[in-house]
Parts: structure tokens; sequence; C-alpha cells
């Protein structure tokens, strides 16, 4: 069991400050509790996504967003009807409480299952990765090296990408390449690997999606779309799952992001007078990562063989108003190689796990 200090918040702290808490100790549950520690609700990184879907304040209290009768159990539970209710609920943490209801420990996925039962749904999606960029921002590494193969720890980002669809069972990957193409075949042809790799060769750059067009007659269902230089490390099969519940032709993987201004900011009126000054003000963003779940119908809105980004796409679809939609992940969750700033908090995220 684990301890039940690090996932008991009161009621009272802002949504913002449990999304932080849950960010930095890798939970995906918080239980809400008094000074008395008796439980009053729960709260998972999917009751705090809706609340952002809503487009309402993360500065409103935890009370506001909490499961006020989440399931508990009591010393002498029963861990069959735990299995059971975790399978079933899918939920990964259960408090055990008193008669009072005060939280005495929690009991976790891990505590009841053996290690190799995954509980995954297995999505047999296609993926495309865009690996034919030049990754200018990581020269001089990318001078020699394409970007998808700059290693994060003892593998190469896009393996480690792949590695990820691969639990979700994501199987055949689409590779569009250009920026020395022959150095990343040669390195899945000379390693052994489980992929079903398909290459996209872009005979000029196309921009940042403009290669689809070449996969119109190969993907006849929905899949997933990702850079090369990044990694979500979310659930998939609940992404997609939101994705077909909202009937999205798009569904973007956005990030939340928060931002302190570390100066005093001054507001003015006609004539240069100061109206306001709000110090150090703070903001939030939803950020796009750069990986998405699309319709196959999509690819037959790619112009053939011209530059075209992503943004092109999306502000076609917004005046189109067709079904955008997004799908809000922590900040922790994404990882961006793309720029040595980011590259470096990868590589110290890495060394930690």
């Amino acid at each position: 069991m684990k301890s039940k200090n690090n996932i008991i918040v009161p009621p009272n702290i802002p949504i913002k400050a449990a999304l932080k808490k849950m960010d930095e100790m890798g939970e995906k549950t918080l239980f809400v509790a008094d000074r008395q520690t008796r439980l009053l609700g729960a709260v998972t990184d999917g009751d705090i996504r809706r609340w952002i879907l809503k487009g309402a304040s993360l500065n409103r209290d935890l009370s506001c967003v909490m499961n006020p009768r989440p399931l508990a159990f009591t010393e002498n539970y029963s861990k069959d009807e735990a299995r059971n209710s975790m399978v079933s609920l899918g939920i990964e943490c259960i408090p055990i409480v008193d008669e009072q209801k005060r939280i005495l420990s929690v009991i976790r996925w891990h505590d009841l299952f053996d290690k190799q039962f995954r509980k995954k749904k297995s999505l047999g999606l296609p993926v495309v990765i865009m690996a034919g960029g030049s990754g200018s921002r990581l020269s001089p590494f990318t001078n020699i090296l394409p970007k998808p193969l700059i290693p994060i720890g003892e593998k190469p980002i896009i393996e480690l990408i792949m590695d990820r669809f691969m639990f979700f069972g994501c199987k055949d990957i689409y590779l569009s390449v250009h920026y020395r193409s022959n150095i990343l075949k040669a390195y899945f042809k000379d390693n052994v690997h489980n992929y079903n790799i398909k290459y996209v060769d872009e005979e000029k750059p196309l921009g940042t999606i403009g290669s689809l067009h070449m996969l119109r007659d190969k993907i006849k269902t929905t899949f997933i779309l990702s850079n090369c230089d990044i990694l979500i490390d979310a659930d998939y099969s609940d992404i997609v799952q939101a994705h077909r519940d909202s009937k999205n032709d798009i569904t973007l993987i956005v990030s939340l992001k928060h931002y302190t201004i570390p100066y005093g900011i001054c507001e003015i009126k006609n004539g240069g007078m100061l109206k306001n000054i709000q110090e150090k003000p703070e903001y939030d963003f939803l950020v796009n990562t750069g990986s998405y779940i699309l319709e196959p119908s999509v690819l037959k809105d790619i112009p053939v063989n011209k530059c075209y980004h992503a943004t092109d796409l999306i502000n076609s679809y917004i005046k189109k108003k067709k079904r955008l939609g997004v799908y809000p992940v922590s900040d922790k969750s994404w990882l961006d190689v793309g720029q040595w700033e980011e590259y470096q908090k990868s590589l110290r995220h890495f060394e930690a796990k």
C-alpha cells in the first residue's frame, strides 16, 4: 500500500494547485478531506479535464469538480471486491476509511494486480509520424543525425514514441521522411523491432503535414498523427474514445501551460496615462502538442504535392465549421525534444525514471 498523505488535499485549494500536485506526484487521483482527514470526495485528472473543456476557471475551489460520493472500503475489505471494482469502474485508487470516514490508507492498482497485468485497450490504429524535418533547433546534433534519432537515454526519441504506440497495440507505423532519410532507414534495418514500418518519402519539404496526401488510398480508418520530437505520456485509448464520442474530424492533443509574467504589467489609456498596473500576472493556456487523432476523410483535404502545415488545415476546418476538438493532458505528460531547453528537461525526466 502507498502512503495516503501525498494524495489527500483540502476542498478549498484552487483546482490549478490540485493539478500541479498531480503532476508533481505522478498521481491521477486525489482524495479531498477535511482537517480530520474525513473523506469528502475524490478528483481525477478526467474530472479536471472535463472542467477545462467547459472553459471554467482553474482558480475555483477543488470542491467544484470533486465527486462527493467516491467509492471507499473499510479495513476488512475484500481484495476480490476491490479488484472487480477497479476493473469495472476503471479506477486505480481506492481509500480505506474507518467508521467516521477518516482516511486510513489507500490501495492502488499495483497492490492488487500483478505487474504484468495491464489495464489497457488495444487500439490497433495506424500511426503517422512526421519525421522529415531538418531539426535546425537541435543543431549541431542534427547536422549529423536526423532529428528522430536524437537519443533520450538508451533509445532515440522516434523509438520511444513508437514504443508508446506499441503499448496500445498500434504496430502499423507510417514514417514520413525527407532529411537524411537514408540514415533513419538504415537504423531500423539494422535493429530488431516489432513495428510494421512503411515509409512516405517526401521528394521535397512539404510542411508539417503536406505528405499526408500520399496516404489517401492507404489509411481507411481513424488514425493517430504525431510529430517526431514529442512524447505524450497519456492513455491513447481514452483519447481516441473521446474523439469518437465527440464525432470529431480532428482532435488536437493539447497541454495545459501556466505562465507567470515576472514583471508588473501596465495598462494605459488615451494620452499615455496609467490606467492600471498588475503585478506578476498569471495566465493559463492550452498549447498544441503536435499530436492529433484524425478521421481518414481529412486526407482528401490535403493538397497534392504542396507545402502544407497543420495550422493551414486547422484554420481551414474552422472556417468550414468542421468538428475540431481538443483533449487536454497535463504539462508533465508532454515531453518536447524539439529545442535544447526542452531536450535537457526530457533527459532529466528519463534519468529520474
